[in-house]
């Protein structure tokens, strides 16, 4: 059996709420992915940038000055956020989605039981399996972004004192 089938073969077990985690993660770990990459490539030429605008000023210590450097800050701030509410939206959506292929596989139990009358633990065995693997799934991608939005949000604090500190207010 190859990886693809066994993928598949596991989502057909999870039911259809498991191939809606797979798209939010799909979507989760692009953007935390884009997040990384902008700090990597993009933040240090823009960073730059906003150095270079700050220091061919002449006038470092007026309140005009203040404010164009609290517009840079803001600027640098909001560019570095860009996608975090996203990604944290995304996060605590997936220990929901979970919830919901709990739900749905508890009502595939009892609608088995319901048909046959009967506990039959075979019958039953699929439906059970159907609502626990969406939330077992649901909770290792929630438990994952976490962690990486945290790293993001860590990063965006970090590299704004940074940049406070760069540009320097006489």
């Amino acid at each position: 059996m190859s990886l693809f089938d066994s993928l598949q073969q596991f989502l057909m077990t999870g039911g259809e709420v498991l191939w809606v985690i797979l798209w939010t993660s799909v979507c989760l770990w692009s953007l935390i992915a884009e997040r990384l990459l902008y700090f990597k490539l993009t933040y240090p030429k823009q960073r730059q940038q906003w150095l270079g605008r700050w220091e061919s000023r002449t006038d470092k210590s007026s309140q005009r000055a203040l404010y164009i450097r609290d517009g840079i800050i803001s600027e640098a701030k909001i560019k570095m956020e860009k996608t975090v509410t996203i990604i944290k939206m995304l996060v605590a959506l997936c220990p929901l989605l979970g919830l919901l292929g709990t739900v749905t596989g508890m009502i595939h139990v009892f609608d088995v039981m319901a048909v046959t009358g009967t506990g039959n633990a075979r019958a039953m065995a699929s439906g059970v399996s159907q609502a626990t693997i969406p939330t077992m799934a649901g909770m290792v991608v929630a438990i994952a972004g976490l962690y990486f939005s945290k790293l993001i949000e860590q990063r965006v604090s970090e590299e704004t004192h940074h940049l406070t500190d760069l540009l320097q207010y006489h």
